[in-house]
């Protein structure tokens, strides 16, 4: 048994017993519902409600300040507004986005795809709440490096709880929140994603036979190679990347999914007709819409972390002096990741009629089959793209793990450093070795982070709601 092996054994045990406790479910109707899933959803219902659809009546406004209409040229922070929303998108579209809508219509059925969308939109609302947040309650914490900006729910959180003199609990919030996105960072961030793209480039390279059979650690030191390049300069080169590498990916997958979809173009109203009724009025029955429903927000939650509070941290880091400006910017996130990007998937898929062939859950190989029915040298297009979004998706990962640990352990340059080494390290692990229980860990400890995030969001959304009127007011005037 080889030490990977030891490793992941030894911890099977403590993964089952941290993800029992995060992914609890409860069975409704034959089907079982994650109670983290449930609390991800009722705030985004919530926050759309109590902020009277700004998702939808301030999506214009958000467009125009993403674009720079409203900008400061003399206002504090580090990259640009259009630096932080990719940044914040290079950590979102990754491999949900390929495999995870595959895997909510190979169980939910086409109609999952609407929910996923419908809970793309909602998400919004609670987006702009937490990048609010963490603009409004950013600190220059680095004395060597006073140029230097954090910001993300360790601090909106610390402050939350002091509004109501319960300083200790917000100290216990925020600690726990920096520990579950490092043990998050590390898994999610680091070894999931070097993992999957080595596997992606072994099929493609011929599987076993191929040259990079056994050789998952020279993938993975590439990867840590190409990641601590970038990383090293902190979050100004990686904003510098990710403003080029997000929008390259994102045109190269949104356009070969468009050509697979032209390919079927006589199939398109049907495949819309199939989406909306098996999502609204599915013949098997409510079970059956049920089904879909839950699978699609699921995959939605999962795939714009909206109430995870990650991009809250890269959004932090941001030139403006107007905290509810930037939480207009970070809202458009959930919908180019879940609106756009999730949906290209899923007409691909629909309309290409090969979710039909499948047998059971099925994940990107149910993508590759769909982008290979338009053009047979597709899925080395998807390749391709998968080794950006989970290149995009380290390099966006690791800044956040880095805040958390200087949150906890000070901000100063041997804390970076090691931090950073060590990150690099965990993504040859993750190329080289078989490590599911570990992995299955860090997820849990993803989306634990949601518990204490959100209910600072709902202790503070009075002081938000206030600022947004404010606003909104002092736009008007202009």
């Amino acid at each position: 048994m080889g030490i990977d092996k030891i490793i992941d054994t030894a911890f099977e045990p403590v993964s089952h017993a941290v993800a029992s406790v995060i992914f609890y479910s409860i069975p409704i109707m034959g089907l079982d519902i994650k109670l983290v899933l449930v609390w991800l959803v009722l705030a985004a219902l919530f926050f759309t409600v109590y902020f009277s659809f700004v998702n939808i009546r301030c999506f214009k406004h958000a467009i125009d300040v993403l674009y720079g209409k409203y900008d400061d040229q003399d206002a504090e922070g580090q990259i640009n507004r259009f630096q932080a929303l990719m940044t914040a998108l290079s950590g979102t579209v990754g491999l949900g986005n390929i495999a995870g809508v595959a895997v909510a219509i190979s169980v939910g059925g086409p109609g999952a795809a609407f929910w996923m969308a419908v809970m793309g939109i909602f998400g919004m609302s609670t987006k702009f709440v937490e990048v609010t947040l963490g603009v409004k309650y950013r600190q220059h914490g680095s004395k060597r490096h006073p140029e230097m900006i954090s910001g993300g729910p360790m601090y909106y959180l610390r402050n939350a709880f002091d509004r109501y003199r319960i300083p200790y609990l917000g100290k216990f919030m925020a600690g726990l929140f920096a520990v579950c996105c490092i043990g998050g960072t590390v898994g999610a961030g680091g070894l999931f994603q070097a993992n999957q793209a080595y596997q992606q480039a072994l099929t493609v390279t011929g599987g076993d036979a191929s040259f990079l059979a056994d050789k998952g650690w020279l993938f993975g030191l590439f990867m840590a190679i190409l990641v601590g390049l970038v990383i090293i300069g902190g979050i100004q080169w990686i904003a510098a990347v990710a403003s080029r590498v997000v929008p390259v990916m994102a045109i190269i997958y949104i356009v070969a999914g468009f050509v697979v979809i032209g390919c079927h173009y006589a199939s398109i109203p049907e495949a819309m007709l199939t989406i909306f009724e098996m999502a609204l009025y599915p013949q098997a029955g409510l079970g059956a819409m049920m089904g879909a429903l839950l699978m699609g927000v699921q995959r939605a939650s999962f795939s714009n972390e909206a109430g995870l509070g990650s991009s809250a941290i890269a959004h932090s880091a941001v030139k403006t002096n107007q905290p509810v400006s930037q939480g207009m910017v970070g809202m458009l996130g959930p919908f180019i990741d879940t609106v756009i990007i999730c949906t290209v998937t899923a007409l691909v898929i629909v309309i290409s009629g090969t979710y039909v062939e499948g047998n059971g859950m099925e994940g990107v190989e149910l993508t590759s089959r769909a982008f290979a029915s338009g053009i047979s040298w597709f899925p080395y297009v998807l390749s391709l793209t998968v080794f950006l979004f989970a290149y995009s998706t380290m390099i966006s990962w690791s800044y956040y793990g880095l805040k958390c640990t200087t949150y906890l352990f000070g901000e100063q340059d041997i804390v970076e450093g090691i931090y950073k080494v060590i990150f690099c390290m965990f993504i040859v692990m993750g190329a080289s070795a078989e490590l599911s229980n570990i992995i299955l860990f860090t997820d849990s400890m993803v989306f634990a982070m949601a518990i204490p995030n959100i209910i600072g969001l709902y202790l503070l959304a009075p002081e938000i709601k206030q600022d947004l009127k404010i606003y909104l007011q002092n736009i008007v005037k202009k």
